[in-house]
Order: structure tokens, then C-alpha cells, then sequence
């Protein structure tokens, strides 16, 4: 049960709100050109408790559904997407593969540090050499005690403000079996760990992506997570729920461009008709809000199954497929729309031009859509095509 009554989580999703349209929106114009959250940003999160909202109770969070935790992420999506990424992040896998996959002497020594961001972490699977899943080349080679790692990551979110990484590696190089790759909670302190620089993004500025490279870095063997073998599962485990995640970014994102859509559709004015009066405008507002509807309904199905403890991967993958259609319909038809002035950066409606930006990240984040339709497919195959849904009780249709 949720530590907050019904009104109270109403007015901190309002507060959360606020919060992201307001001081985050502000701050965001110097981000856009140093490319680096201000330490206003990080005093905000934790006054407005966004570091702890999604921790279970035992390690000092509000004890939320999935569902709650999901209309949360949906409001601070609203703002920067940066800050979006981070606090996406915060949510969800900065303290979820500890949780899942930590030993108890782990997760004693930091799972309540995660709540005022004492500690914070980032997770690190892509590289250049390859791709992602299996196809991993970072070694990590066993020495008594310790695992000597050597490798490179890449596109790596939070590299700047982390304490500790979630690597993916392969500590049995010769195989090519699944079970080939291990992961590890890495302190970003331990000799041998480098963080290497990359240009700046199109969006999502401030989010600290960057190169890691690590040069016969001795990790000791308790830092293991799971077992020796388990780094693939807990891969795809992890990222699953995340992509859902990713949805609801999607989401907050895709709703705030259609508010904002219909504001200036009922102001403009051309050859004496609002555009807001024209059908082809109401056809088009109509699709975006279609998509939108059908996008949160997907995504609360998703976190049904998730508190059930049902296996979500299938559902997580089309959550993130179609949130990638819903922001790429949305966005453009808000530009579209707006016309001249939405391509400019300050716009009296809101920020346009920067959520414009900052959507398009999600192509890639957790996947692109090629990655997530290969894995709803697996799933429709194993079901034979059937999906199931909770209505009064759960059943199969």
C-alpha cells in the first residue's frame, strides 16, 4: 500500500508537475549551452523527493505501484528531457538491478542511500565494437579474489554525476553461449575506471553521456551480481521494465505537445477561422490524442501485469514501440500545426522546438523500434498470437 491517501498523491503529481514546467523548464535554458545540470537541479529533485518516490518503503520511499510510479515519471517527463533521462532513471534502474539482483550485504551497505541520491549509478551495456545483448566484448577474467576487466562502453547516460556503474561483461570470452556474459556493481573510484568525453547531444542535454574505458580494472568478486553467467538475464530483465519507462516518457512528453497543440490551434487566426475550427486541424488533433489515449492505456495494462508479477518483457517492448509511433505522430503534427513559430526556441506556448529535440532520443533509448518488434514477436510466437488482460480477474482471450 502506498504511504500517501489519494489526495495526497494527486497534489504530488501537481507539485511534480509544476516542478517540471516551472524552475526545470528555467534552468534548462543554460543547460541547452554548457550541456551540465546546475546543483539547483539535483537540491530540487531531492526536496521534491524524486530521487526516493519509487524506492519500496523498507529503504525509505513512498512504497507506490508500478501504476503510480508511472504517472509520476509521466508528469517530470513534461519537462527538459535531460532531466527527464535522469530522473527516468532514478526511478527505475538506478536502484531496481541492486534490489533484484544485489547480494544482502550489498544492498544493506547501499540500497537506502539511493533515496537522497548519496548514491546514484548508471548502466553501462553498449559498446562500439558491437552491439548490444550478447554481443558484448568487455572482458572481465577471474584472479583470485577479483575480476580484471578491460574494455570500452559507449553512449553511457550519467557519467558526470554517478557513483557507481551496472556493468554488462563477458567473463567467458570463448563461449557463445548466453551464459558467456556476468554483471557487476562497479565503483566509478576503482583505479583503471575512465570516463571519455563525447560531443553533445541534439537533446536531453545535461544527461552526462559519455565513453567508459577500463584499463586492468580489479573489481573484488562480491561486487558480482546474481551469479557468474547471469549478466544476459539481468540485461534483459532490467531493461524491460525500463523501456516501459521509456513509454511513459513518451507519454508525459507526447501529452504536453498536445495541450499546448490546441492552445495555439484555438489562438491563430488565418482568413478569419481559428485553425481550431478547420476539420483538417480537428482530424489531426483527434489522431494525436487517439494515439495518446491508447499509448497510457497500454502502459497501465503493463503495470498490472508488472504487480501481478507476470512476465512483461512482450508487453514492456510494445509499450516502448508504440510510445516511439505516438511521439513521432504527436511532435510532428505539433510542428506542423504551430507552423514558423514552433521551430523557434522560446515560444510563447512552451518549448516547442526543444521537446521536438528531445523526443527524437527515445528512437534509440532501451532500443530502437527494430530491437522492440523482435521481441514482441517472440513473445507473440511463444503465445501463439494471444495476449492476455486483467478484466474482472485476470484471463486469457
Amino acid at each position: 500500500m502506498s504511504k500517501l491517501s489519494d489526495e495526497q498523491f494527486q497534489a504530488y503529481l501537481k507539485q511534480i508537475r509544476e516542478l517540471a514546467e516551472g524552475p526545470f523548464d528555467e534552468m534548462q535554458k543554460e543547460i541547452e549551452v554548457t550541456n551540465k545540470f546546475p546543483q539547483e537541479f539535483y537540491d530540487l529533485a531531492i526536496k521534491n523527493d524524486l530521487y526516493r518516490f519509487a524506492l519500496p518503503e523498507k529503504y525509505g520511499g513512498f512504497g507506490l505501484t508500478e501504476k503510480q510510479i508511472l504517472m509520476v515519471q509521466e508528469e517530470f517527463s513534461r519537462g527538459p528531457g535531460g532531466m527527464r533521462m535522469h530522473l527516468h532513471h532514478a526511478a527505475d534502474l538506478d536502484w531496481r538491478i541492486l534490489d533484484d539482483f544485489g547480494s544482502d550485504e550489498l544492498k544493506a551497505q547501499y540500497m537506502d542511500k539511493f533515496q537522497d541520491k548519496t548514491v546514484y549509478s548508471n548502466f553501462a551495456l553498449t559498446e562500439k565494437t558491437g552491439g548490444t545483448g550478447a554481443d558484448v566484448h568487455t572482458t572481465a577474467i577471474k584472479d583470485g579474489d577479483y575480476y580484471v576487466i578491460n574494455g570500452e562502453k559507449t553512449l553511457i547516460s550519467h557519467t558526470d554525476c554517478s557513483d557507481f556503474t551496472y556493468l554488462i561483461v563477458s567473463t567467458d570470452p570463448t563461449s557463445d553461449k548466453d551464459s558467456r556474459l556476468s554483471a557487476f556493481f562497479v565503483d566509478v573510484h576503482t583505479p583503471g575506471y575512465e570516463i571519455v568525453p563525447m560531443p553533445h547531444m541534439m537533446g536531453c542535454r545535461g544527461a552526462g553521456h559519455a565513453g567508459l574505458r577500463f584499463t586492468n580494472m580489479r573489481v573484488h568478486k562480491k561486487f558480482l551480481l546474481g551469479k557468474e553467467g547471469m549478466g544476459l538475464e539481468i540485461a534483459m530483465h532490467s531493461l524491460a521494465v525500463s523501456r516501459a519507462h521509456i513509454a511513459v516518457s513518451n507519454l508525459g512528453m507526447a501529452q504536453r505537445m498536445l495541450e499546448m497543440t490546441i492552445k495555439r490551434a484555438k489562438d491563430r487566426v488565418t482568413f478569419g477561422k481559428p485553425l481550431i475550427k478547420r476539420q483538417a486541424i480537428q482530424q489531426t488533433i483527434a489522431d494525436m490524442g487517439t494515439e495518446i489515449h491508447a499509448l497510457r492505456l497500454m502502459i497501465y495494462d503493463f503495470a498490472e501485469d508488472y504487480e501481478a508479477g507476470r512476465d512483461i518483457e512482450m508487453k514492456a517492448a510494445m509499450c516502448k514501440l508504440h510510445s516511439i509511433n505516438t511521439v513521432k505522430t504527436v511532435s510532428d503534427a505539433m510542428l506542423e500545426i504551430f507552423g514558423g513559430i514552433g521551430y523557434f526556441e522560446d515560444c510563447e506556448y512552451g518549448p516547442t522546438e526543444r521537446l521536438y529535440r528531445d523526443c527524437r532520443a527515445m528512437w534509440l533509448e532501451e532500443g530502437p523500434r527494430t530491437v522492440q518488434r523482435l521481441t514482441a514477436f517472440r513473445g507473440l510466437e511463444k503465445n501463439g498470437g494471444v495476449i492476455s488482460y486483467k478484466d474482472n480477474g485476470y484471463r486469457t482471450v
